[in-house]
């Protein structure tokens, strides 16, 4: 039987893992330098499960699954982002051609670097065909969905994603990234509250996000990785 979209859910464990209901498809990307920008290649092959829990401390010795290590280390996963809705959050860029919406949820992916400049620059001289492309595909390719662009008749670019989850690694920073998960997969928080459903995020697992659930970057300074 053909799955819907209703069926895909996260629900947060109260210091604990994230349980994936749903038969999620799971994999993995590596964030790569292509010239001076980025790109994803795509990684190892991962089991395929219906449930499946995703480790959210970092300690886990079954990356990326849990193992109950949280337990065992006495894991504090107090959620602290807000539950504003994302339009409420987001700070607006002004450009010439193109505005850039920005509510500063950064995983340090790097999309947002664009050949010698970067998506809020070029948003100011966006005065240009070519200049307005380059800002809506480096906020596109953001994974958090921190950034998102808007024509000046108002009309947001997104990009199109099936639902599924993707284990981030950056080998140039010599870490593992946070969970990817795409296509508008609903979160339910440990107390029972939903964030609101996006099209893009990307969750913590290094353990160290202030921002929890959401990546925050903490796992280049923790020098995370899931993986000798």
């Amino acid at each position: 039987m053909e799955k819907t979209k209703d069926k895909y859910k996260i629900k947060i464990m109260k210091n604990g893992p994230y349980i994936v209901s749903g038969g999620v498809p799971l994999g993995e990307k590596i964030i790569t330098p292509k010239g001076r920008e980025y790109e994803y290649v795509k990684g190892r092959e991962l089991p395929q499960k219906e449930t499946y829990t995703l480790c959210r401390c970092g300690k886990t010795k079954t990356p990326p699954f849990c193992d109950g290590e949280h337990q065992a280390i006495g894991f504090q996963g107090e959620e602290k982002a807000s539950q504003r809705p994302y339009h409420d959050r987001a700070d607006t860029v002004y450009g010439f051609g193109v505005d850039l919406l920005d509510d500063g949820r950064c995983a340090f992916a790097r999309f947002c670097h664009r050949k010698n400049s970067n998506v809020w620059d070029l948003t100011h001289k966006s005065k240009t065909a070519e200049i307005c492309a380059e800002v809506i595909q480096g906020a596109n390719d953001c994974p958090t969905g921190r950034l998102t662009a808007v024509d000046k008749d108002g009309k947001e670019h997104e990009p199109h994603y099936e639902p599924a989850i993707d284990l981030l690694q950056d080998p140039e920073q010599r870490v593992s990234s946070g969970i990817f998960v795409q296509g508008g997969i609903p979160i339910e928080s440990a107390d029972g509250t939903m964030y609101e459903t996006r099209n893009r995020v990307v969750l913590c697992r290094c353990g160290k996000s202030k921002n929890m659930p959401f990546c925050d970057a903490s796992h280049v300074r923790a020098k995370y990785r899931d993986q000798e």
